[in-house]
């Protein structure tokens, strides 16, 4: 009889055990599969953005094109957009591809400060549906930029919380770079005549 009530107390042990190892297995299963979920979600955001980039970069050739008989002074304008243009088709990281592309922002500022001092360029149809598909591009940058943001605060919070931080740092995945604009990008570019 004491032998059956051992056989039992141990039977009942590693059903438990087992139960145990069920449900752990269960959530380091779940946790990687949102991690990896997660993860995927980033870089398809990211895709957004850079179509958005890639969007805008469709557009300057037009807008340059339509404006360039107009004012050929302003070639530091059109120069620096063309580099930061081959700059960006050379970016490998997303940090690389920002950082170009606040260059293109930076110098884009610069041409629309200089067609603020030529009216009769503004008022040309072709150039002023440039400009508002421009303008529309930046804001559509803009929220895919914030929406990768949110991304990755979700994809970092279960990288960084306890315990989901235990299968993270098992599977190898570690914390991701938010959209940051690169020094100086803050401040209004300087446009001399």
């Amino acid at each position: 009889m004491a032998n059956r009530g051992a056989l039992i107390l141990i039977g009942g042990f590693l059903a438990f055990v087992v139960l145990v190892a069920l449900i752990v297995g269960l959530y380091v299963r779940g946790t990687y599969n949102g991690l990896v979920g997660k993860s995927l979600a980033i870089d398809a955001q990211w895709a957004q953005v850079e179509t958005q980039y890639q969007r805008r970069f469709d557009l300057i050739p037009n807008l340059v094109e339509s404006t360039k008989g107009i004012f050929e002074q302003e070639r530091a304008v059109f120069g620096q957009i063309a580099e930061a243009r081959s700059k960006y088709a050379g970016a490998v990281t997303p940090d690389q591809r920002a950082e170009a592309a606040t260059q293109v922002e930076s110098a884009l500022a610069r041409l629309l400060v200089v067609m603020e001092n030529y009216p009769d360029l503004r008022s040309q149809a072709n150039v002023t549906q440039l400009m508002d598909e421009l303008t529309g591009t930046e804001n559509r940058i803009a929220v895919e930029r914030q929406r990768f943001n949110e991304r990755v605060l979700a994809y970092n919070n279960t990288v960084k919380r306890f315990p989901s931080n235990t299968i993270a740092a098992m599977f190898d995945y570690n914390e991701r770079p938010y959209f940051r604009a690169v020094s100086g990008a803050d401040g209004a570019p300087k446009v001399e005549f």
